[in-house]
């Protein structure tokens, strides 16, 4: 997936400016992320998928690093920024089992492989019969244990899924009203040196306003809820004209309990969105109080 997000960044950039094919290289750089088989969160949380690219940046080995928008942290490092951010495309969750249609029809005491607390968290708080066991990999690697018989459903996110060709393979395109999205899911940003002219002017023709402003709102709520791979949150922003649409909500990991809030607003500036979504998620933080929802026993990742 990484693969294809940069070389997507690399074929727009050629053909919106009509640049040479040599003009625009890409340099593969593994990640933490990439290589760690258990909780992300013992390792240093989502972080790890994003350090070593902008370590590349700062120090000059690349001059653009491409990412999961999901997957940056929302506080960065003062010498980078996000210099546009593609259209988005489809941020659902995809709920993919060979056995049933759909993730209410799951069977009671079903197990369900997954990496991810916040998935884990709103199926508990839908189906809180049905067990989880730890799946992290590749699209490949995970439709392969699924094809041995381990669990009987998965989740991916459908964006990924539809950008590799193999839409084929979801079995619902899970409705937010279900499973909220994590933040920013479905969207791929391209980070630089804040100081790199060069550089921004030639991405900030690639940015997608609503896109950009959508997961300004939804980061912002992440970051007043100190957010990170341990906590459950979810939040997805979206536009009619300028009225920015908004859901956002904190789940128990075990799916006991739940904190939502939903907004409408006219927006239209980056500040703009971020303060509706921070204020937004100062609230529910201030409705939860001293009550930690994701110390739990059911695990973490990402």
């Amino acid at each position: 997936m990484a693969l294809w997000q940069a070389n997507r960044v690399r074929d727009l950039l050629l053909s919106t400016h009509g640049w040479d094919d040599d003009r625009v290289q890409i340099k593969i750089l593994k990640t933490k992320g990439d290589q760690i088989k258990g909780h992300l969160s013992q390792f240093g949380g989502k972080g790890l998928f994003t350090r070593e690219l902008e370590d590349a940046l700062i120090d000059g080995r690349i001059d653009l690093a491409v990412h999961s928008m999901k997957d940056v942290p929302t506080v960065g490092q003062d010498a980078l920024m996000i210099g546009a951010v593609l259209e988005r495309a489809d941020p659902r969750d995809a709920f993919i089992s060979n056995e049933v249609s759909s993730v209410l029809d799951l069977p009671h005491g079903a197990v369900i492989g997954t990496a991810s607390i916040r998935r884990r968290a709103q199926l508990a708080r839908l189906r809180p019969d049905v067990d989880f066991c730890l799946l992290r990999g590749n699209v490949g690697t995970r439709l392969a244990k699924l094809e041995t018989g381990e669990f009987i459903a998965t989740f991916l996110a459908c964006a990924g899924l539809k950008r590799l060709g193999q839409e084929a393979v979801i079995t619902q395109a899970v409705p937010p009203e279900l499973m909220l999205p994590a933040p920013a899911q479905g969207a791929v940003g391209i980070e630089l040196r804040r100081e790199d002219a060069r550089a921004r002017d030639a991405v900030e023709v690639l940015n997608h306003r609503d896109t950009m402003l959508a997961i300004t709102a939804e980061r912002a709520f992440l970051n007043a809820l100190d957010g990170s791979c341990r906590t459950p949150i979810a939040a997805l922003a979206t536009f009619a004209g300028s009225d920015l649409s908004f859901r956002g909500e904190v789940i128990a990991t075990d799916g006991s309990k739940h904190y939502g809030t939903q907004s409408h607003a006219s927006v239209s500036t980056p500040k703009e969105a971020f303060d509706l979504g921070f204020g937004l998620g100062q609230e529910v933080k201030a409705e939860i109080g001293d009550i930690v929802l994701w110390d739990s026993s059911i695990g973490d990742g990402a």
